[in-house]
């Protein structure tokens, strides 16, 4: 009995299936997981292990009394919807929200795709700014500095007359690659009146024959290679400090010089040279002028011959015609000063080029045109001056620019003429004397404030020193001032000059003007009542302090 009762026992233990559950044809057993009681092998529908179905886990718990609380896992198939269900089934069990789960992660996937984008273009972004800026700040380096540039000008700021005006020196020279390579062959004075809008443009001639203290004589055109040399000179040196010293030097020498020729400031300075004009014209698709006379020449251009042959009339330019152009100097009796008279041509269909295109209000075509400059064009603007250069620029009319030639009849202040074997230029009046010059351009050129305010002022000789009123009066009218005599005070004995503001204040820069000159400060009182001010506004009484200025 006990031998059956183990045998039952151990039949009872046969190995499970494959599948985790007993065999078919188990129909005594109450326990048998996935039978009902009474299961038998007809009942083919409720056998696990038949094959027949399709394949995966039936939907349900399991049934009879001794299910063990396992629960029953979905049928599923290969279909997404299947899995799907798959997915939301242990979603429920586990308490896991996965459709969340794959959001969030399908969401961080695109943060990362964003982020790498977003450093990609950041990266190009930094690379272009800062290529533009180093490329800005070669040709924008700033330095210079006209006070006339400001809002509301302070006038403490303004120095001498002509600081009411921007005066800027354009020059030309050859550059790498060319004879001369630091002759300024190209000298114009822009002078912006920021005040009435307007603008003028001196030519000055490349052989006008000057002395530089301590340097000697020479054409204005090797002064710029003089301050050069008087650096270079002095070490054997040639690394880029010494370079931009030299450089320096040389724009401070030929500022200085042109300075004492036309008897005005000069605030800024800029130097192209022959490639970067060339791209200057290219870059905004090349300039429009009206030609007045025709041009014909056989010259040579970067080494090369070349013939220009242009017509009266409306005509446009590339690069290389509009240097070739500019550059033509054999074509008439007058030479150099008709040279000088097309390239203000060139420089105000430049001018009106850049900005009907907008080129300084538009990153792209600034840079494009800085990339072009590059190490061909150095100034001493700095980015905020071009700013205001730029805003100022479009106020201005080319109607409003005159074109001003110290050959140009009635105006003939200069003439050619030979010392010592070389051909010149020289001043009407002499080697030197550039007085008629300074009445001319700064008269020309007046100052924006003096001519905003045009005070009216009366001079009087305080003094026992003839003429000493005559000469003032001279001085004063050369810089723009309305001076509307010169008398004798009816005492001689000042010892010192007396300003006397009779506008009471209302006139202040020239007032500013007057006691920087005089250097000293005015008053609102006339020291005499015997002296009759009239209509001015200022009254100067000359004393002893400058009899022998």
């Amino acid at each position: 009995m006990i031998d059956k009762q183990n045998k039952d026992h151990n039949q009872s233990r046969r190995p499970l299936s494959i599948d985790g559950f007993k065999p078919a044809g188990r129909t005594k057993s109450t326990g048998s997981i996935g039978f009902s009681q009474g299961a038998n092998k007809s009942d083919k529908s409720r056998l696990l292990d038949d094959f027949k179905r399709s394949e995966g886990f039936a939907s349900g718990t399991l049934s009879g009394s001794s299910s063990i609380g396992v629960p029953r896992r979905p049928q599923y198939g290969s279909s997404e919807n299947a899995k799907r269900h798959y997915l939301r089934f242990w979603k429920n069990k586990r308490g896991t929200k996965l459709d969340s789960f794959e959001k969030k992660t399908w969401r961080k996937k695109r943060l990362k795709i964003a982020a790498i984008i977003f450093f990609i273009l950041f990266a190009i972004f930094a690379f272009l700014v800062a290529k533009g800026y180093i490329n800005l700040h070669k040709v924008f380096s700033g330095g210079g500095g006209a006070a006339a540039l400001d809002e509301n000008v302070d006038p403490s700021k303004l120095r001498i007359e002509g600081d009411g005006r921007v005066n800027i020196l354009v020059m030309g020279r050859g550059g790498l690659g060319h004879d001369g390579a630091d002759l300024t062959d190209t000298m114009i004075l822009v002078s912006i009146d920021p005040v009435a809008k307007e603008a003028g443009l001196v030519s000055i001639p490349r052989d006008l024959y000057v002395t530089v203290p301590g340097q000697g004589s020479m054409k204005i055109n090797s002064v710029f290679y003089t301050g050069k040399a008087m650096v270079l000179n002095r070490t054997a040196k040639r690394n880029e400090q010494v370079t931009k010293e030299a450089e320096q030097s040389g724009f401070n020498l030929v500022d200085k010089t042109v300075e004492d020729v036309l008897g005005v400031p000069v605030h800024y300075h800029a130097m192209v040279d022959f490639s970067g004009f060339k791209k200057a014209i290219d870059t905004v698709g090349g300039v429009d002028i009206n030609v007045p006379a025709a041009v014909y020449e056989n010259m040579r251009i970067d080494g090369k011959p070349y013939t220009l042959n242009v017509k009266p009339g409306r005509k446009h330019f590339g690069g290389f015609e509009a240097l070739a152009y500019s550059r033509s100097r054999h074509t008439s009796k007058r030479g150099d000063f008709d040279r000088a008279e097309r390239q203000r041509l060139m420089i105000v269909a430049l001018k009106e080029k850049i900005l009907s295109l907008g080129t300084f209000a538009n990153p792209a075509k600034l840079s494009s045109l800085i990339d072009q400059f590059g190490s061909h064009v150095q100034t001493n603007f700095s980015t905020q001056d071009v700013s205001k250069l730029y805003a100022l620029g479009k106020q201005i009319d080319s109607s409003k620019v005159k074109s001003i030639g110290l050959a140009d009849p009635p105006n003939n202040y200069v003439t050619t003429a030979n010392i010592g074997g070389l051909s010149v230029v020289i001043p009407t009046a002499g080697v030197g004397n550039y007085k008629d010059i300074h009445y001319y351009i700064r008269n020309t050129l007046r100052d924006s404030f003096l001519k905003m305010e045009n005070a009216k002022v009366l001079v009087l000789n305080g003094t026992n020193r003839p003429g000493l009123g005559n000469d003032k009066v001279y001085e004063l009218k050369s810089f723009g001032y309305k001076v509307l005599k010169a008398a004798n005070a009816p005492t001689r004995n000042y010892s010192k000059t007396v300003i006397v503001d009779m506008g009471h204040g209302d006139k202040k820069y020239t007032r500013h003007y007057l006691e920087n000159r005089f250097k000293v400060l005015s008053t609102r009182n006339l020291p005499d009542a015997a002296i009759q001010p009239a209509e001015a506004d200022f009254v100067i009484i000359l004393g002893n302090d400058i009899s022998s200025g």
